[in-house]
């Protein structure tokens, strides 16, 4: 049939196998991150406990598993069936059989994780769980490697990179003027939510380099997206672009999987003839069975109802009041994306410490570790992305005056009673599993050491007392 020809994305199997594989990828490190953490944070004792939630009817309206019963061991249940089902995604094993194989793992992930998503409150309100949601759900239908991927698919992920690219840019335009002076990542650096390793040598790079960064993003984020769309090679090299400014952003910061699973959606604009022209050994064309009725129609049903769901977050890259990370359904499709229209210019760390003296000195409270947040200044940041640690990020959003502090409440109360599986989200607890007498939060203004600064102490950060956020409290009294 004519028509199926105009459906046919022959020339395109690499940009499939990189979307399958690597949304698959992402897919696993997240189930592997909420086995780990979600019950203590959401779980039966956790810090916003589902079970509380769902008594509320906004959640009540959410599609959720979830909904009908919750336990811990439930949720573990889920997040293995995921992980599992992500692997075998990894290594081809349902691509190998007819369309509908993929078709049924990619929605097993996209039900489990919709399901964790929804209930997940706070510690899952970020951008990068709508898009890996709408990701899956996308690329559940480009079909097995016996029929030729469908172009209509994979033009609505070029459509999804552009709105997150786009997006991005347009948030950061209108936002903070020092993005439009060009001083905004003089700052990025230093203050992101949880730098890494290179972070400090980011920072370090001189003004001219940090002014070419923003220059080189907004590029990258206002034109480059565009080009998806024009004819090879053109699409291929604007793609490639957008891996490189990623990659950047993955060398300098940790950003859960974001820039990771951008950089794979962004290789669906690369085509086949233009790998082959890098790497020969890819073959220019692949051969492929005739596609069946069935999943052309399919397939040409989901993108309409896709592109019907389009029109708000195509509105709203326009929009005067730009929504950012903003889901328009609850099935977390065709959303609107972006992030940091305003950078922060001084980074203030929250730090929990405890005492197990009834009467302490200055000298007898200690600090709690987190992994990924500046604590000790003389500890080198660490790489922890693509995986997501949710505590550590909120603590970030908490330091900049975030107004629902219940989860820190309750988090303060885990730490009085020692409880082990909050304990467990820690890199140190300096009490080692007793309980302290009585905990409290204070405010440290940090900057990363100067050259000189660390060559004379040794340290990566230097930092001054800026406050108490919480003053001491015992298991008896209220945080």
């Amino acid at each position: 049939m004519d028509w199926l020809a105009l459906l046919d994305g022959s020339g395109f199997e690499f940009a499939r196998q990189v979307l399958q594989r690597g949304t698959a990828a992402v897919a696993l490190v997240a189930f592997v991150s909420s086995w780990s953490q979600f019950p203590a944070l959401l779980g039966e004792r956790g810090l916003l406990p589902v079970r509380r939630f769902l008594e509320r009817g906004y959640a009540r309206r959410q599609p959720t598993i979830f909904r009908v019963h919750y336990s811990d061991r439930m949720l573990r249940g889920c997040c293995a069936l995921g992980a599992l089902v992500s692997a075998s995604l990894v290594a081809g094993f349902p691509q190998l059989g007819p369309p509908w194989l993929p078709m049924l793992a990619f929605g097993v992930l996209w039900v489990l994780y919709l399901s964790i998503v929804n209930v997940g409150q706070t510690f899952y309100g970020f951008g990068w769980e709508s898009l890996l949601l709408e990701s899956l759900f996308v690329v559940a239908f480009l079909g097995s490697n016996e029929v030729a991927p469908p172009i209509l698919e994979l033009g609505f992920v070029w459509w999804l990179v552009f709105r997150l690219e786009f997006g991005a840019g347009m948030i950061k335009w209108r936002g903070g003027r020092e993005w439009r002076d060009l001083t905004a990542l003089a700052y990025h650096h230093e203050t992101q939510p949880m730098p890494n390793p290179l972070s400090r040598w980011a920072h370090l790079l001189p003004a001219w380099f940090h002014r070419s960064e923003v220059v080189a993003n907004f590029v990258a984020q206002l034109g480059v997206p565009f080009l998806l769309f024009a004819p090879q090679p053109v699409a291929s090299v604007a793609a490639l672009v957008i891996v490189g400014t990623q990659a950047w952003l993955v060398l300098t910061g940790n950003f859960a999987w974001l820039n990771w699973l951008t950089m794979v959606l962004a290789c669906a604009a690369i085509g086949d003839g233009f790998v082959h022209a890098v790497v020969p050994a890819w073959p220019a064309q692949t051969a492929y069975a005739p596609t069946p009725v069935w999943f052309a129609v399919l397939t040409t049903l989901v993108f309409a109802g896709l592109v019907a769901l389009s029109w708000q977050p195509l509105r709203n890259l326009f929009a005067r009041h730009q929504l950012m990370n903003a889901s328009f359904n609850r099935f977390h499709l065709v959303n609107a994306y972006g992030a940091f229209g305003t950078v922060t210019k001084r980074r203030e760390e929250v730090v929990v410490e405890g005492t197990e003296s009834a009467d302490p000195a200055p000298g007898d409270w200690v600090a709690y570790e987190f992994h990924g947040k500046p604590g000790d200044p003389a500890r080198m940041p660490r790489q922890f992305a693509p995986y997501h640690l949710r505590l550590d990020w909120l603590m970030w959003f908490l330091a900049l005056g975030a107004p629902d502090h219940g989860w820190f409440r309750a988090f303060l109360v885990r730490l009085l009673e020692a409880d082990p599986a909050t304990l467990r989200l820690l890199r140190v607890d300096p009490f080692d599993g007793r309980r302290p007498v009585a905990v409290r939060a204070r405010v440290y203004r940090y900057r990363f050491a100067t050259p000189p600064e660390r060559r004379a102490t040794g340290l990566w950060w230097m930092r001054e007392d800026a406050g108490v956020l919480v003053a001491p409290v015992t298991l008896g009294a209220r945080p």
